[in-house]
């Protein structure tokens, strides 16, 4: 049974957004509780000041933002009102916190136990021999497999969801009473996802925590939350149990919020004329090779072994799968940014796979790829007009008809020509994926590659992504290899699915076949591992 009695309490809370900002406010008048023993998800889109309550709450607002209204009361004491000094002391200590994204948070020179170790070292807890008896029970604890060989790894060594682990030891080191997770499971593989869910879900209720949960995953807050707090540009628009929320929602917001998630309800599949192969890829191998060292030993993965499908054109292949299950390393290999070890891949006849020099050139522009992050692969200096252009120009195209291309496709993609002129951190996910598209579609490419293109994004950003990549794809007569770890989203857009595991297809077939009548074990373990979808009302 919760104690109903607040851990945390924001009450009237307001932070100004630096002058020039798209919005007085980041926070305006927010006020929710977070009791003992309860999960409070607070749910919105980008933008939408979800994290920057979380960040007032750590003390470790951006530069530029100040609270300027209300109170962050935990355990009857305003964090606003503490100095530096004083939030480090809170932090680790009696709040945690769970980063989005553990790459990043974590330090990639220092070996994952010197890192759990060195929080106890900054509260003065343990002698040194004991902080890494500390460390390892608590890498057992979250459920790391081989944990003694983990705690001499650097972050890089590890998986995603291996480093996220890491992440939620470092959180739960000291036993904090409040434990805020930000966006924890993004981009993360679904079964991956469940897991982590599973595994806060279970240290929660053993350590009896009040736990803060950040999300733009409504399926992620059916499968965690008690209650939920929906928030859209800084302030609160619903508030109240999971149930109420989920199942009664009454701002249109939420409703929104709630439509946008990818549907049980999979599309009929298309009749479609029997056509010659766009794509032939016939027995495609791939093999990564390391050398060992002086305490790693070499190792050898097959990416790809004997892969084998066909693409028609105007068709949309999903290819779906866990992180190692040789996806994006198939796609890479589609649009010859790697070269497989053996087998064929024909484009219209030809093979693609041996082309070199200017025979690659000539056709590379019949094959592009969408981006997993669009602003890693943007270039930050460049403005955007002018990285659409760079494929045409670099094709013989002149400048001045290469921007009035890069116009031309912003304004299709939804962005206008107006925005030929900005720089990519100008614009939000959603918009830095629209430039994506539009930068892969510059030459008017045949086949496009689509590598996780929406899977970090917000569900309402998504929906549109995948809406105007079928739109275009009809009105420009595309072919799409789209790649995925969800399977629900790639029911919604592809006409056939290939579910790949360590490398080899494991199933293939209709998007409604996979979906309804998956026939492999591993495939029907990625529809269960959905958030959400146990709650979902059964598939029409």
């Amino acid at each position: 049974m919760n104690d109903t009695t607040p851990v945390l309490s924001i009450r009237g809370l307001t932070l100004a957004l630096p002058e020039g900002a798209d919005r007085d406010n980041a926070v305006e008048d927010v006020s929710y509780n977070v009791a003992r023993g309860e999960i409070m998800c607070v749910v919105g889109e980008s933008g939408s000041g979800k994290s920057m309550a979380a960040n007032a709450v750590m003390g470790l607002l951006p530069k530029g933002v100040r609270p300027t209204a209300g109170e962050v009361i935990f355990n009857g004491q305003d964090l606003l009102t503490l100095d530096e000094k004083q939030h480090r002391q809170l932090r680790g200590l009696r709040i945690g916190m769970i980063f989005q994204e553990p790459m990043t948070a974590l330090n990639p020179l220092m070996r994952v136990g010197a890192q759990i170790a060195e929080v106890f070292e900054a509260h003065g807890r343990y002698h040194a021999r004991e902080r890494q008896g500390r460390a390892l029970a608590l890498l057992e604890e979250v459920g790391i497999p081989q944990p003694e060989r983990a705690i001499r790894a650097y972050p890089f060594q590890l998986s995603g969801g291996q480093r996220q682990r890491v992440m939620i030891a470092m959180a739960l080191a000291l036993e904090p009473e409040l434990l805020i997770a930000d966006e924890p499971t993004t981009a993360l593989d679904v079964t991956t996802q469940a897991q982590i869910l599973e595994l806060i879900r279970n240290l929660q209720r053993r350590h009896g925590m009040a736990v803060m949960f950040i999300t733009h995953d409504f399926g992620v807050v059916a499968e965690i939350a008690t209650r939920v707090c929906v928030m859209r540009h800084g302030r609160i628009v619903e508030l109240g149990t999971v149930g109420e929320v989920l199942d009664n929602p009454q701002h249109a917001y939420t409703r929104a919020l709630l439509d946008a998630i990818p549907s049980n309800v999979v599309p009929q599949a298309r009749d479609a004329e029997r056509q010659a192969p766009l794509l032939e890829v016939k027995h495609l191998r791939k093999v990564f090779r390391s050398r060992g060292g002086l305490f790693k030993p070499a190792r050898e993965v097959r990416a790809l072994d004997d892969i084998s499908f066909t693409l028609a054109p105007g068709e949309t292949v999903g290819i779906v799968g866990e992180s190692g299950s040789g996806k994006s390393t198939l796609g890479r290999c589609v649009v010859r940014l790697e070269h497989p070890d053996s087998g064929s891949i024909l484009l219209s006849g030809t093979d693609y796979s041996s082309l070199k020099g200017n025979a690659l050139r000539r056709e590379r522009h019949r094959v592009q790829m969408i981006f997993q992050d669009p602003y890693a692969s943007l270039n930050p200096r460049h403005r955007v007009g002018y990285a659409i252009a760079q494929g045409p120009m670099a094709n013989g195209m002149p400048r001045a008809q290469a921007m009035r291309r890069a116009e031309e496709l912003l304004e299709l993609v939804g962005l206008g020509a107006v925005a030929v002129d900005r720089f990519p951190h100008e614009f939000s996910g959603g918009q830095r994926q629209r430039i994506g598209i539009a930068r892969a579609l510059a030459l008017n490419p045949e086949l496009i590659v689509a590598d996780e293109a929406v899977s970090a994004l917000d569900v309402s950003i998504q929906a549109q992504v995948l809406e105007l990549l079928d739109e275009l794809k009809h009105k420009l007569s595309l072919s799409l290899l789209f790649i995925t770890h969800d399977l629900r989203v790639a029911a919604q857009i592809c006409d056939t699915i290939i579910v790949m595991q360590q490398g080899r297809i494991v199933e293939q077939g209709t998007a409604p076949e996979v979906f309804l009548t998956p026939h492999e074990a591993y495939t029907r373990q990625l529809l269960d591992a959905i958030p959400g979808r146990a709650h979902e009302p059964a598939i029409a």
